[in-house]
């Protein structure tokens, strides 16, 4: 679970590149509260950037990437970049769509699912639900984007910021292991890092007292007045086939992605109704 950072939004990040041949557009990839810094996202983008390219069948250097893992600075360069593709969370795509022309493009299918939950672990016997954390330390790699949690996740029933005492870890499992010696009362974690726990010898010693409804995998994302249908049926079919494709299969199986989907309508209006009442 050490730097678990969702590999398919890098992988998206290097296949989401524009028809246009020049100037090479940039592809922003926002993931708030992830353990990968720029750095190491930088090298791992470009470790695999002539295989997509070739695969895309794109020229080298059409585009350029972005990564951030601070929901702050997304902001900042969805706002200063314009991009024309962007992955995001699904927090940063609610929060921003209507600013910056956002339209979802395509989901990655994972185990199964385009979807997701979050839970709330806490040691067996420990405690009964959440009105019993109340107060109590809550860790986990995911606790930036404290209104997609209110929202969203606990779909209104609480603030975090106030229900808890947050105690927010780059790393999911540094997490666990504290809740395991008893350090944290209880940990955050999604449905990758919550697939991830059978792994880990404590793993027995843990039960969720919160699981949420399914939540929208959040994948590409258009700005609908940078692009036209064209260009974003393109990508779409390229996404598709990869995991078709000899070399691309290889990628997809790399990051556990098994396809990618165009977006269904209607897939986000629950996630967009909760986010709406939240504001009011």
């Amino acid at each position: 679970m050490k730097n678990v950072v969702a590999p398919w939004l890098v992988f998206l990040a290097l296949l989401a590149a524009p028809s246009r041949a020049l100037p090479a557009q940039p592809i922003l990839v926002c993931y708030p509260g992830g353990p990968v810094d720029a750095t190491e996202a930088g090298n791992a983008l470009g470790s695999m950037l002539r295989v997509v390219e070739r695969v895309g069948q794109w020229k080298s250097g059409t585009f350029e990437s972005a990564f951030t893992s601070r929901a702050d600075e997304c902001r900042k360069l969805l706002a200063e970049r314009k991009p024309a593709f962007a992955i995001t969370s699904l927090g940063l795509y609610l929060e921003l769509a209507a600013r910056h022309h956002l339209v979802p493009v395509v989901q990655p299918r994972i185990k199964g699912q385009t979807a997701e939950r979050y839970r709330v672990m806490v040691k067996k016997g420990a405690f009964a639900d959440l009105a019993a954390l109340k107060g109590k330390s809550l860790g986990g790699s995911v606790l930036e984007e404290t209104e997609f949690l209110r929202r969203i996740v606990f779909a209104g029933s609480l603030d975090p910021a106030k229900h808890f005492s947050l105690k927010p870890s780059r790393q999911a499992l540094r997490s666990l292991r504290a809740l395991a010696k008893g350090e944290l009362d209880a940990v955050l974690v999604n449905q990758q890092q919550f697939d991830a726990l059978g792994g880990l010898p404590f793993a027995k010693d843990l039960e969720a007292v919160f699981t949420s409804e399914a939540i929208p995998l959040m994948g590409l994302v258009a700005d609908e007045k940078a692009t036209n249908a064209s260009e974003r049926e393109r990508l779409t079919r390229a996404l598709q086939g990869m995991c078709q494709d000899a070399e691309g299969k290889k990628l997809c199986e790399l990051f556990g992605v098994e396809s990618f989907e165009p977006v269904k309508a209607g897939t986000f209006d629950t996630a967009r109704t909760l986010w709406e009442a939240g504001s009011k």
